[in-house]
């Protein structure tokens, strides 16, 4: 993919996450993107006021923010919806409910919207749930095949609650054959895919389990996955 993959481990849009924004409005390369904000993980909480906080967040950025309100299956494949997805440079999942998130962008014309965006140089950024779904397995509850965006990977947003060592011998114990690494990530932390890996951003820290160990890395480092 020509695109880049922002994951972000919960808390977006508050107040500690201007720095991590700022360096993905950056990646656009324009000085004023267009961000759309995709509130389908929210949509059993309150939609609009998730939307409203990415867009007040982004605009004060100085990007051109609005809401792309997919909410459930039958928005997800509305043609109209989903041809929009062609005129942003960032499109940002919030959080919420990852199974319905993941429910409802599976085989949808908006998930086929989003990888010809992300296929054509976009970005696509997710925030706890919205970068759960992207990884090849998700946790919630149990283990399921997600979108496989993030190829085998699985994402752990809101990681500052975490022990690392107890998340290591639970992954060692139950995760899938075939999830090569997990990203630990801290809430209004994030990272960053490009030419040379990726890179963290935000005030917390990212954990990396694969090999069976696990390690910190700090806002500001590159790191590549296996």
């Amino acid at each position: 993919m020509r695109g880049r993959l922002a994951l972000v481990g919960g808390d977006e849009f508050r107040r500690g996450c201007e720095e991590m924004d700022r360096a993905i409005i950056d990646a656009t390369g324009k000085a004023c993107p267009v961000v759309f904000i995709v509130p389908t993980a929210a949509a059993f909480e309150n939609p609009a006021r998730a939307a409203e906080n990415g867009v007040r967040h982004f605009a004060a950025l100085g990007a051109d923010a609005s809401p792309l309100m997919a909410l459930d299956g039958a928005q997800a494949n509305d043609a109209h919806l989903a041809a929009e997805v062609a005129h942003a440079d960032i499109l940002y999942l919030t959080g919420g409910n990852p199974a319905h998130l993941l429910e409802t962008l599976r085989q949808s014309a908006l998930l086929d919207g989003m990888i010809a965006k992300l296929d054509a140089g976009g970005i696509l950024a997710g925030s706890s749930a919205g970068a759960m779904v992207m990884g090849s397995w998700m946790r919630f509850r149990q283990w399921r095949r997600a979108l496989g965006i993030a190829d085998g990977t699985a994402i752990l947003p809101h990681h500052e609650r975490a022990d690392p060592d107890a998340v290591l011998s639970d992954l060692s114990a139950s995760a899938p054959a075939d999830l090569d690494a997990a990203l630990g990530i801290d809430g209004r932390s994030g990272v960053l895919s490009g030419a040379d890996g990726w890179t963290a951003l935000g005030a917390g820290r990212i954990a990396i389990y694969e090999n069976q160990s696990w390690k910190r890395i700090e806002s500001g480092e590159t790191f590549t996955l296996g």
